[in-house]
């Protein structure tokens, strides 16, 4: 398979794992400015699925650990346990479950980037889809609750953390795939 401009495949593995750096770059940065407000704020009730600050990063989390399952052909242990709304979880467990993420990626070919990957959902339907398709779903997933606590910060008059791609990519120093 070819992308951009008959652009080899031998660089995607490169691009999905630096994906999912950016996301775990990006995520500890929203735990860090959660960590910074009280507890009434940490769990303000904005009326959204998830509800809260606390609640949606434990969505994050509760989804990235279920994925990172699937993806490795590992039994899940369901999503969001009362143990998991817990800051200190957020802060300890998370980076814990992004390490697994990065070394499990590193092993990413563009053979498996293409491979069909086959789950259930939560509830119990069968699906399939390649892998490459599922790790961008995991990262935008995130990168869309991201925004969610973003806005709640800021109805909070705090000023939540830069998270830009973009930013990312200053910060690390990282060189995106030439997209040629």
């Amino acid at each position: 398979m070819r992308w951009r401009d008959n652009r080899s495949m031998s660089d995607f593995p490169e691009l999905l794992r630096t994906q999912i750096d950016y996301s775990a770059w990006a995520s500890q940065r929203l735990v860090y400015a959660a960590s910074r407000l009280s507890p009434e704020e940490l769990t303000r009730d904005f009326a959204t699925a998830d509800h809260s600050v606390l609640d949606t990063l434990v969505h994050l989390y509760a989804a990235d650990r279920l994925w990172l399952a699937r993806l490795q052909g590992s039994p899940h242990p369901g999503f969001v346990s009362p143990a998991d709304r817990n800051l200190a979880v957020l802060q300890n467990d998370w980076p814990a479950t992004y390490q697994r993420w990065k070394e499990w990626a590193s092993g990413i070919t563009p053979e498996s980037a293409e491979a069909v990957v086959s789950y259930t959902d939560l509830r119990g339907n069968p699906w399939s889809q390649p892998l490459w398709k599922l790790i961008l779903h995991v990262v935008n997933h995130d990168t869309h609750h991201r925004g969610q606590v973003s806005g709640f910060l800021r109805a909070m008059g705090h000023v939540p953390p830069p998270i830009d791609l973009v930013l990312y990519f200053r910060d690390r120093s990282v060189t995106p795939p030439d997209p040629r």
